[in-house]
């Protein structure tokens, strides 16, 4: 199977060129069964049978209810995953993990006086290279929901916006909030705000070779361009080996098998062979010394770890569909190829490709053979850049400082429209300030700052344009 899309006369399938295929063969085909709110769900389009097993089995515990065991969809119909039912941790954000990441996408928007509870607010009594604290009331992140009706409030919630205006040279104007956070319990001395990010395309992130993204790096910005790409080294809880980050808003998980338990822990409260005991959402030292049973076994944490890494990518919507004359065009298949090019190209021009790398190409040595040697379009780098005290926080992470990020994949950005029910219910960036793209751009700063004035300083029908090449991603 190649991905492919349908051309006149009757949708009939060809196969997509290569320049649409973001995931390469991996990438997912054009979508006709009207129902695009799906596209973040599909396997990779080149997956074997075996991996297909897989794939399923680790999408049922994605979607299983830590509560009671039931699955995500059809609840009374689908059978109780009976072994994960009262498993819930006694305190946590969510039940399950598709509650943050619905219909595999990003977190809810947030809403002032409610709370996060689908968003991740990571803390820390102090923070440095070599380590974070753990802050004392809430451990390394705020589980705002508990079991125990007693129990502490411990949510946050957005107490209002701080609205700024930022004018461009031909005189549109850009409204920019950035959120005032409210805790019910102590306010810890370090915090960061993180929204739940789509789940696409992560095992080809984890399949691009570590020597192909330092490649890239140039922490003493030695060609003088402002951009320098810094590496972030995690450790493995497991082994205590240091890897390159590639995964989280600051590059702080090396492996989807770490992302994944992390989530577990620290959102669901469940605990896996990754991180045995709770106690290392505390982050007690030896707390992986225990040699009881985890609540996730190794054989599903397997199986999640491959439903993660076999996720495709949706293929660019950059060509016109052939649908006879008189029928509907779908929504998502309504796009201009001339203008979605020339925003591409322009989208180059004013270099945010410095850091959104275009293409990059995954090693020969993923377990995956579906992940192996596929040229991709995810425009990242995958390194942390920084952006500016506009999108500082407050808690640094390994070398990755109060202000720096890794460069977020673009690939997707298109879909979230349909993924997340409304342009009304997208946010961007990593706290989820930003509710249209032209926000997310104004917030650049740092090495962004150049990149930025070139792209306001474009006509608005240039502009224009790189928001639909945008949106074709």
């Amino acid at each position: 199977m190649r991905p492919w899309y349908g051309v006149a006369p009757v949708l009939d399938s060809v196969p997509l060129p290569e320049s649409t295929l973001l995931g390469g063969q991996a990438s997912v085909s054009y979508n006709y069964s009207e129902e695009p709110h799906r596209v973040f769900q599909q396997m990779a389009n080149n997956i074997g049978i075996s991996n297909t097993q897989r794939f399923v089995e680790g999408r049922r515990l994605f979607h299983t209810s830590f509560v009671d065991g039931k699955h995500s969809e059809s609840p009374d119909i689908n059978p109780v995953f009976t072994a994960h039912a009262n498993q819930l941790g006694p305190r946590f954000n969510n039940v399950s993990c598709i509650g943050c990441h619905a219909l595999n996408g990003r977190s809810v928007a947030p809403v002032p006086g409610q709370r996060l509870d689908t968003m991740a607010v990571e803390v820390a009594a102090s923070s440095s290279p070599s380590g974070v604290t753990p802050d004392a009331t809430y451990g390394l992140n705020v589980q705002q929901r508990a079991q125990e009706a007693g129990a502490p409030d411990y949510s946050v919630s957005v107490q209002a916006y701080e609205t700024t205006v930022r004018a461009l040279p031909d005189g549109e104007t850009v409204e920019l909030q950035k959120p005032v956070y409210a805790f019910k319990g102590p306010v810890p001395a370090q915090y960061s705000i993180r929204q739940a990010p789509q789940v696409i395309g992560l095992g080809l992130l984890e399949a691009i070779d570590e020597t192909t993204i330092l490649n890239l790096a140039d922490p003493e910005d030695s060609n003088g361009d402002g951009i320098r790409g810094v590496p972030n080294w995690v450790v493995n809880p497991e082994t205590g080996s240091r890897h390159l980050g590639r995964f989280g808003w600051k590059a702080s998980k090396a492996t989807l098998r770490q992302q994944a338990a992390d989530a577990l822990l620290k959102d669901i409260g469940v605990t896996s062979p990754v991180y045995k005991s709770l106690a290392c959402q505390r982050g007690s030292p030896d707390c992986n010394a225990t040699a009881g049973a985890t609540a996730i076994s190794e054989t599903e944490l397997q199986r999640l770890d491959a439903y993660l890494a076999l996720l495709g990518v949706p293929a660019q919507r950059s060509l016109r569909s052939g649908y006879m004359d008189g029928i509907r065009v779908s929504p998502e298949h309504d796009v201009d190829p001339a203008l979605i090019q020339r925003g591409g190209a322009l989208f180059a021009q004013v270099r945010c490709v410095s850091c959104h790398t275009a293409q990059l190409t995954t090693g020969a040595n993923h377990p995956f053979a579906e992940l192996r040697n596929q040229t991709l379009r995810p425009y990242t780098d995958l390194l942390l850049h920084d952006m500016g005290p506009g999108l500082a926080d407050t808690l640094p992470q390994g070398q990755a400082g109060a202000s720096m990020w890794r460069t977020a994949p673009l690939w997707g950005v298109g879909s979230l429209r349909f993924v997340q029910g409304g342009v009304q219910n997208v946010r961007y960036l990593h706290d989820g300030r930003a509710r249209t793209l032209m926000e997310a751009i104004a917030w650049h700063g740092g090495e962004a700052s150049t990149s930025r004035g070139l792209f306001e300083a474009l006509s608005k029908a240039d502009r224009d344009a790189v928001l639909a090449f945008l949106e074709s991603l």
